[in-house]
């Protein structure tokens, strides 16, 4: 039986290898060009085995090909298109969105699938369509008052620090924590010692990649077919549990709060709400918003407000240390511009702070946090310029990171330099050549309401402290492969000093 049992093994093997390897010549026999591949994990390697986080993995493909309109790429074993040109992404995000309007990141509507950022098709057209007026500039300045709150007592917690040098990232995130429950729950962290334990614990299940991630890469909408979801069970109870006890503390009606509980709640007392359509033969979709649609909103609220928020403002004091220059024009408009609304910070005197505006901009350009940009083809596409078919079903990428690294878009794009982001340099921009929220239809829904919160906290800040390198200041930034999104690796040490 010995030779018979060999047999098998090789046979096997083979079977095995033949399968993981199997899609490999799709993009070489359409002629589109890709980087070598690694059996069962494509071009995603590095990621898979979390030596490299998945932005960074996409930028290194970006740059290989620098004449390339289009790159082919695998996730794991799945063929996907990677595009470079500007004008290629506008028709995808922009000018034919109605084919592309779909991410392809669905999974069990029960395990917060429902959320804005991961649903697709009518239920994502029926949420944007009503919660888009959740972030009015009016909306924002309802609740100012919490951010501002919040930002005198992250003030007030620095100045009672011993110690001048601090990890900026993790002290950031106590802001933007008790930010984010305040304005999407209406709790307050101060005295929640224990929730603010499961918040940070949330955070890690949720932004650690895990291999939920690669088996969908595989094998395309098996989350969905299976309800299975990308988050662990704890997750999905935490957040099913405190709507619940929120809504059931408010009896189920809007309070004076004005927080996105309370928006969420009038929303629900209009009954169903209906999708926009997207051409005049599609028909309305209506979608009773549940406690569960509530629970996945306040989900996705909490991860784009608390941790995005965080590192985008770590990023950017890093920035000013290194750039004192830079940080002392900061510092100028800030004090001029509080002095002349009085010594008040509201939503027009953040407005006013033309240069923190380009500050926070030239930080998202070379710190984009969200990499890559996906959409799914709802048909066969033609992309404009070449003769490259993008097949129903299969999803294009798109790399911020690279696009905002391109020497060709940004001269010496390592160079941290806020006037890039003048009036006169922006006009002369492609309009897809700056996308850290997205483009199009399908941007980031909350992106006003995080420039908001984390100009609170820049401001709050640097009026009393301006901040200095430390022994431990890195002086090249690296990056955590094991987060979702883009961070820190290791923390960023700053000394914050107060100022005279």
């Amino acid at each position: 039986m010995l030779p018979y049992v060999g047999l098998i093994l090789v046979t096997l093997s083979i079977g095995i290898y033949w399968y993981i390897t199997r899609t490999f010549n799709y993009w070489k026999d359409r002629n589109v060009i890709s980087p070598e591949t690694t059996p069962l994990f494509g071009n995603l390697k590095e990621t898979a085995l979390r030596r490299k986080n998945i932005g960074l993995v996409f930028e290194e493909i970006y740059t290989q090909f620098p004449s390339e309109k289009v790159v082919g790429v695998y996730r794991m074993t799945t063929p996907c298109l990677l595009i470079r040109d500007l004008d290629i992404i506008k028709h995808v995000m922009i000018k034919d969105f109605d084919l592309f309007s779909d991410r392809g990141v669905e999974f069990s509507k029960d395990g917060l699938g429902a959320n804005l950022f991961h649903a697709d098709g009518e239920l994502w057209r029926a949420l944007r369509n009503k919660f888009t007026p959740i972030f009015t500039t009016s909306k924002l300045k309802n609740m100012l008052y919490l951010m501002t709150d919040r930002g005198d007592k992250f003030v007030h917690y620095i100045q009672s620090l011993k110690n001048s040098e601090q990890e900026i990232h993790g002290l950031v995130q106590k802001y933007t924590m008790a930010t984010i429950t305040a304005c999407a729950f209406g709790l307050d962290l101060n005295n929640m010692e224990d929730k603010l334990a499961i918040l940070k614990k949330i955070d890690q299940m949720v932004l650690t990649p895990n291999i939920a991630f690669e088996i969908d890469m595989m094998f395309p909408g098996i989350l969905k077919k299976f309800n299975s979801s990308l988050f662990p069970r704890f997750v999905t109870d935490f957040f099913f549990n405190m709507v619940k006890q929120i809504v059931t503390e408010r009896n189920n009606a809007p309070s004076n709060r004005k927080d996105f509980m309370d928006l969420l709640l009038e929303l629900r007392s209009k009954g169903q709400v209906q999708s926009f359509k997207k051409n005049d033969e599609a028909k309305n979709q209506l979608v009773e918003i549940t406690d569960g649609i509530i629970a996945a909103q306040a989900f996705v609220f909490y991860i784009a407000g608390y941790e995005t928020s965080a590192t985008t403002m770590s990023f950017l004091l890093y920035e000013l240390a290194l750039n004192p220059d830079i940080q002392e024009k900061l510092l100028t408009e800030i004090d001029d511009v509080i002095a002349k609304h009085n010594g008040q910070i509201t939503y027009e005197c953040l407005t006013d702070m033309v240069y923190l505006d380009k500050v926070f901009k030239e930080t998202l350009r070379m710190y984009s946090i969200v990499d890559p940009l996906q959409r799914n083809a709802l048909a066969d596409y033609k992309v404009p310029g070449t003769d490259v078919v993008v097949k129903k079903g299969q999803t294009v990428l798109i790399s911020p990171r690279g696009i905002h690294k391109d020497p060709n878009l940004y001269p010496e794009p390592e160079k941290f330099d806020p006037e890039r982001f003048s009036v006169e340099n922006c006009a002369n921009r492609h309009p897809c050549a700056y996308m850290p929220f997205g483009v199009g239809p399908r941007n980031c829904i909350g992106m006003r309401f995080a420039q908001t919160q984390s100009r609170v906290c820049i401001v709050k800040l640097l009026s009393k402290f301006r901040i200095e390198p430390s022994k431990n200041t890195q002086r090249k930034m690296e990056f955590e492969p094991k987060r979702v999104i883009i961070a820190p690796a290791g923390g960023i040490y700053l000394n914050i000093v107060k100022r005279k």
